[in-house]
Formats: structure tokens, sequence, C-alpha cells
């Protein structure tokens, strides 16, 4: 098994089901009650996914500063379990990636986990990333170009520090140079994720030869300090938030976006899922396509988009589900179609989410149920 799965949890019980299910999933799994003994782990190995048992208390804390602070493990998959009535929020701000309410239940766990491991597979890295420090502009339409920060690079994507969300379903486009470099670069990519504290990963699409030849110039001069099986680069200092922006509000965007500090866009899977969306509040139905979806929010492929900032509410059908769920248009492109976020009305429309994305992790594209 090539996969590495830490549980930290006292409660026996739910130790068991989770350590029981980690296996069947085909990860090497090691279980400690102690979070004095989950730190030492932390320091001496490496794991692909951890499972906290999160009690908000001073040692929890201590635990997920430790680990964000971890040369070894500050990119693994984060997976915490919580009190049901507890709010996730701030959880998902700390960094994680998944949530499980107790009690633990075994089918529950199961969908939740599984679904975690498709994105630990897709999330190993490619390609090696190296360390840099250089201002890029950022552009996407409909909004002005804004300056961020580079903080890695490889061949196949980046990092940034931007003073504002990128839009998660749309291309946006770069332009920076690297350092010792006086050609600019200039190409065109997509957010593969984001989280809380400003920090973005783009994956490029469309790289024009002569940028690609100064990219791939800049890694073989630099590529020794390569961040691949090492510390990743100490991050910039994160812009503070914007004027009347909530920290309640930016905790529930990294809700619907993972956070871990150098995640690939693997969390988006491919998909051609026929569907309807309606304007929440009409019935009229407007058939579409989901060509990609997430934990967080999913593409809708329509000619005739609805507006931003439109409430939705999305139906879809497929051999293994029938979802209803909704959710709020970030971001148009007339003639192609909308991105949308979601909007979980409870833990049950979420756990509906994280059914689809576990069968879509461990199977071909999924298509629509025939009617």
């Amino acid at each position: 098994m090539d996969l590495r799965a830490l549980v930290v949890c006292p409660d026996r019980d739910s130790a068991s089901v989770l350590t029981l299910i980690l296996t069947e999933l085909g990860l090497s799994c090691e279980s400690t009650p102690s979070i004095s003994s989950g730190l030492e782990r932390l320091d001496s190995q490496q794991f692909d996914a951890i499972v906290l048992d999160y009690r908000a208390d001073q040692s929890s804390e201590e635990f997920l500063a430790r680990l964000r602070q971890s040369a070894k493990n500050r990119t693994s998959t984060l997976i915490a379990v919580v009190d049901a009535e507890f709010n996730a929020r701030p959880v998902f701000g700390l960094g994680a990636n998944f949530v499980l309410y107790r009690p633990l239940t075994s089918e529950r766990t199961r969908i939740s986990l599984r679904a975690a491991r498709g994105l630990m597979r897709r999330e190993r890295r490619r390609t090696p990333r190296t360390a840099v420090r250089s201002s890029v502009n950022v552009a996407y339409p409909g909004a002005p170009e804004l300056n961020a920060a580079l903080a890695d690079l490889s061949d196949s994507g980046t990092s940034i520090h931007a003073p504002q969300r990128l839009p998660a379903a749309c291309k946006v486009y770069f332009e920076f140079a690297l350092p010792g470099q006086q050609q600019l670069v200039r190409l065109s990519g997509e957010v593969a994720w984001q989280d809380a504290s400003g920090r973005t990963g783009i994956r490029f699409l469309d790289v024009p030869q002569s940028s690609r030849r100064l990219i791939q110039t800049w890694l073989q001069k630099n590529g020794d300090q390569s961040t691949a099986g090492k510390s990743p680069a100490t991050p910039l200092v994160a812009p503070q938030l914007q004027p009347g922006r909530e920290p309640e509000a930016v905790a529930k965007d990294s809700v619907l976006i993972s956070n871990a500090g150098n995640r690939r866009g693997e969390q988006r899977f491919a998909c051609k899922l026929g569907a309807e969306v309606y304007r929440v509040g009409t019935t009229v139905p407007n058939r579409c396509t989901l060509s990609d979806i997430s934990e967080g929010g999913c593409y809708v492929e329509m000619p005739s988009p609805l507006a931003g900032q439109s409430r939705v509410e999305i139906l879809v059908r497929t051999n293994h589900a029938k979802l209803r769920i909704r959710g709020q248009v970030l971001a148009t492109h007339p003639g192609f179609g909308m991105g949308v976020r979601f909007m979980f009305r409870d833990t049950g429309e979420r756990e509906e989410i994280l059914r689809l994305l576990a069968v879509l992790a461990s199977g071909p594209v999924l298509n629509e149920q025939p009617r």
C-alpha cells in the first residue's frame, strides 16, 4: 500500500471504525490515542492523510499548529472529526480538507474517506516545485488587473499570494518576469485551489512556446531549490482582510475550496452530467451539462448562463444518486456556461456530494441516468 494515514483519536470505537475503513481503502494506517504521540509521529514520519479527533481545546490547536509547520506533513490531507452540532467553518479555515461528524457510522465515514482517498491519489505531485519570489499581473474577464506574488513554480503550475479571491471557474491570464530574466512570461491558467490566507494554486492551461522555454530555462538553473520531497517554501505574509469582510465569511469560503498549501486542481472531477438548473423561486428548468464538480461547486455548461450572484437549484440524476442542491453563480461566460458555488443547508447535502465524488474518484466518467 503506497498511501499512509495517521489516526489521532482517543475514542477506541471511533478509532477502530476509521482504521478499518482506511485499511479497506488501501491505506497503511497507524493509530494513536494521544496528541503527544501524534506530534512525535508528525516529526518523524510522512503521511498522506491525517485524521484528528478535534476537540476545540488547547491540545488540538497545538496539533494543528505543529502540522502546519511540519516539514514532512504540512501538505497532507487533513480530516477532522467533530461533534454533530459543532460549527466546522473554523476547522476548515485551520486547514481541514474533510470533516466527519460524530457519532461516526460506517456508511457515512466510508463515503467521505473514499472521496478523500481519491483526492490523495490525484494530489501526488507530478512535477517538482521551485521556490520563487516575483510579482505577477493577474487578469480575468470582468475585473481590473491585480498584482500578486509568485511563491513557487513548476512547468505545469504555480502558487501565488493574491490580495483577493480569484474566480474558481474561468480562465485567468498571467504576466510575470522570473528572477534573472528580462523577457515576460505570458500564459493562461485556472484556479486549482484557494485558501483563506490568500494563497491560490494555479494550473497552467495555454502556455506559448516562448513562455514555456523561459520557464524551463529558469527551472533548470534553479532546480536545486525544488520543494519536491522537501518542506515547501516559507509562505509570504498573508494579506490582511479586506475592510468590511468578516473573518467568518473567509472561513465560510474556505469550506468550499480546499486550502492545503500546495494542492493541485485534482479536487475537481471531470464529468458529463446532464442536469436541470432552476433559478431559486421559479419552476422553469434550464437544461445543461455539468462538466466538472468538486466538494465546493461545479461548472455548468449552458449557452445562456444565469446572471452573476443568482441563487440556483441544480437537479442531477445518475445511476448512483439523485442530487438536488442549491448554489450561487460566481462567474458567467456567455455562450459557454457558469461557475456555481454550492450552498449546503445541512450535512446531509454535503455528504451527497461526497458520495458523488467518491464514485468519480474511483471509476470512469459518470454519465446521466437514462430517463
